[in-house]
């Protein structure tokens, strides 16, 4: 049975007073005390026992807990819950990246405070009564949010919330507070347009398209490389556990931060755009992760490449449009025109020239029309396709 709805997240400026402030930052301390004592309890099991606990292992013994320590009493249950949920998610990342055979498979770590930074409420939505339940519900014509063991708390709903409110998470930000409602909401297909592209990515442009259009590099990390350097020579100088040092670390935060929007808003906008405007989108199937390990790790992070094939293929299926990622192998070196495949058709970066048949491109277009050649019909046996969202 075909799936008509997808997962939408919404986020929303908080502005709770300080009584507030201080029970969410207390929720916070709490929350991050249980998560390291669940770990605790987990590696303690396995090495005196061989016992693996689970989630619901550790989740029945809350009742106790509250009664033992009644501070955790004041933290909303569902809150408590999530906590043990996502120790079990850690430890199941854990054991993939054990399977995948990766180098470094990180072993859950104990978290301190500047690496613990949400709480959340698994449920906001009662589905037999078709309405909010305690947590989430939106008060005072919208301008206030309900926050059980927290109170109302102010919000900016700059735009209406849609579908039907899973979960609420609680995030503190460099200072900021925020409401992240993820939502289930109906997709809303494009209607079709019949025309299909393919993405050469890279660090000079930060895309190529099969159609020849030039995607310009915004190089937000990089244009904010001289600000940060002088912000870290300013912490550096700072005495360590001063006041001071801390307001320096945090402005080093801000700046960070900044830079991290700038780009999400970059791919949000890009994505956008390919989507209404083409059926089908073809990308190499790219490891960035690994890629990242190059000489080239800051240009390539900066640009984003993963996150923005993430919102490239959430929006793809909500709209009803096609991402293909086929095999990037050869795709630079063969010729569009003839075929023919070799190094020596790499003049240099910018330039394409088939020893063979004369044909004469930017390498990066010629990538593209390459990249999108293995993703048609036509081309799919033998071309490598990896995966579709559609």
């Amino acid at each position: 049975m075909e799936n008509n709805t997808t997962i939408r997240t919404f986020r929303y400026r908080l502005y709770p007073t300080k009584p507030q402030e201080a029970a969410m930052f207390e929720t916070l301390r709490l929350t991050r005390t249980l998560y390291n004592a669940g770990l605790e309890q987990r590696r303690e099991a396995y090495r005196k026992h061989g016992k693996t606990l689970s989630a619901y292992d550790q989740q029945r013994e809350l009742t106790a807990l509250k009664a033992e320590c009644p501070e955790f009493a004041g933290v909303y249950s569902h809150v408590l819950q999530d906590v043990f949920d996502r120790l079990d998610k850690a430890y199941k990342a854990f054991f993939s990246r054990i399977k995948k055979g990766a180098k470094r498979a990180g072993f859950p770590r104990f978290k301190p405070a500047q690496r613990w930074d949400s709480f959340k409420f698994k449920q906001c939505w009662d589905n037999k009564k078709g309405d909010w339940t305690a947590c989430g519900r939106p008060v005072d014509d919208g301008r206030r949010i309900s926050i059980p063991k927290i109170g109302n708390v102010k919000v900016k709903l700059h735009r209406p919330l849609e579908g039907k409110p899973k979960s609420l998470q609680i995030v503190h930000d460099c200072g900021q507070w925020f409401a992240v409602y993820a939502c289930e909401v109906p997709k809303n297909p494009l209607p079709a347009t019949g025309s299909s592209v393919g993405l050469d990515l890279g660090t000079t442009w930060f895309a190529v398209t099969s159609d020849g259009e030039f995607i310009e590099n915004p190089r937000h990390l990089g244009n904010s490389l001289k600000k940060l350097r002088v912000q870290q020579r300013t912490v550096a100088r700072r005495k360590k556990g001063g006041n001071r040092r801390r307001k320096a670390v945090q402005q080093v935060a801000k700046t960070h931060r900044k830079v991290r929007r700038q780009r999400l808003d970059f791919q949000h906008k890009t994505a956008r755009r390919l989507i209404y405007e083409h059926d089908v989108i073809a990308h190499e199937n790219l490891q960035v992760g690994n890629m990242a390990q190059s000489n080239l790790a800051r240009s390539i992070l900066d640009a984003g490449w993963a996150g923005f094939l993430f919102q490239l293929a959430a929006k793809a299926e909500s709209a009803g449009r096609q991402v293909i990622a086929v095999d990037p192998r050869y795709t630079s070196q063969r010729c569009h025109a003839c075929g023919h495949t070799g190094k020596e058709n790499r003049v240099n970066q910018a330039t394409f020239r088939c020893v063979q048949c004369g044909h004469t491109a930017n390498a990066d277009h010629n990538a593209a029309k390459n990249i999108l050649a293995r993703a048609l019909p036509s081309g799919v046996n033998g071309s490598g396709v990896s995966h579709a969202v559609a």
